[in-house]
């Protein structure tokens, strides 16, 4: 599924208000960060990240590397923040333009 800039649009408006559901620290994305990551798109399909300080990775390229490993999509980077997006498989609750 790739976004067009319209549902990109959306999306940043969606998740303005979001505060950031999980962090990516000094030790980097781990098989239990994946999984966090993964529980918080299907419970919101909308989700908000946060690259620390001490994060060893850019945020641009750990947004590209959890959004291949969680099959979302990168709705956003600005900053140290990520904005991910994943519709739920049964019951989505956002609807894209």
């Amino acid at each position: 599924m790739t976004l067009t800039g319209k549902q990109r649009r959306f999306l940043r408006s969606q998740g303005h208000h979001l505060n950031a559901v999980v962090q990516i620290g000094k030790h980097g994305i781990s098989q239990a960060f994946l999984e966090a990551v993964d529980q918080a798109l299907l419970d919101h399909e909308l989700i908000k990240l946060r690259v620390g300080q001490n994060a060893v990775m850019e945020p641009g390229a750990a947004a590209t590397e959890i959004a291949r490993a969680t099959g979302s999509e990168v709705a956003q980077v600005l900053g140290s923040t990520v904005l991910l997006y994943r519709p739920h498989p049964e019951k989505p609750r956002l609807r894209l333009p």
